[in-house]
């Protein structure tokens, strides 16, 4: 996969791959924290962790015309009032849009990334949000998802962001006129290592079926959004290389 960067660190859009002509683009966005002001930086596990999902995105999307970015955090925290990962996520989408013109993008987006995404959903090129366990805290809004389609993919064993609020969250986002649907990794953890290889499979078929419906039909997608009661996509038993391993927690969101 071609990447590029723009030299700037003012900039919130870091783009990984792109094509001569964007027809559509996909923004990831990392986890954080709660509550921090310390500087966000790329070699950060929490940014470390989506690269296999950048990877398995340039080959899943098997398309030219698919812009690859990544929204660059100026903080680690969310910080409260100030939602300082939703500013640099709505800074990311205005520079998309001053690089590449009106293209649909899809957003993807895990743990804090994934509220930020959820809440960026409301500007005008989103196509649709894929949020991997995503941090919803009860009364998170709803209303910006209206008319937007999204997939939300949480480990049942997560410890840092709760599965039942990611769950809340969906039912209000349908009341709401979103297209939502919920599915449950069985066993899977925050960290998002453990069956790592069903996360990026799931979350990169579903962006490549939001950026072309038709063309990439997604059978998970379509059973969660019907489904009242969220499909458990259940695993083998783990290998003795993965227990031995155990839980991997980083604190934050």
């Amino acid at each position: 996969m071609g990447t590029q960067d723009d030299p700037s660190r003012d900039r919130a859009l870091r783009v990984r791959h792109r094509p001569p002509r964007t027809r559509a683009a996909v923004l990831v966005l990392h986890g954080g924290r709660a509550e921090s002001r310390s500087a966000a930086r790329p070699w950060q596990l929490a940014a470390l962790r989506m690269h296999p999902f950048l990877r398995a995105l340039g080959a899943a999307t098997g398309r030219d015309d698919v812009l690859l970015g990544q929204v660059r955090y100026r903080n680690r925290g969310w910080n409260g009032a100030a939602e300082d990962p939703l500013r640099d996520a709505r800074r990311a989408l205005a520079e998309l849009h001053g690089l590449v013109g009106d293209v649909p993008v899809v957003l993807l987006g895990h743990s804090m990334g994934g509220r930020a995404a959820l809440r960026a959903a409301d500007a005008d090129p989103v196509r649709g949000v894929v949020a991997l366990a995503p941090w919803c805290p009860p009364g998170e809004p709803v209303a910006q998802l209206r008319d937007r389609a999204l997939l939300v993919l949480h480990g049942s064993r997560d410890r840092v962001t709760d599965p039942g609020e990611s769950a809340a969250y969906v039912s209000r986002a349908r009341a709401a006129g979103a297209r939502a649907g919920l599915l449950l990794l069985e066993n899977g953890d925050h960290a998002m290592l453990r069956h790592h290889a069903r996360w990026h499979r799931t979350a990169t078929a579903a962006v490549a079926h939001l950026l072309a419906p038709e063309a990439a039909p997604c059978e998970l997608f379509a059973r969660a959004l019907s489904a009242a009661a969220p499909p458990v996509l259940r695993s083998a038993p783990p290998a003795a290389s993965d227990a031995a391993r155990g839980p991997v927690r980083e604190p934050g969101c």
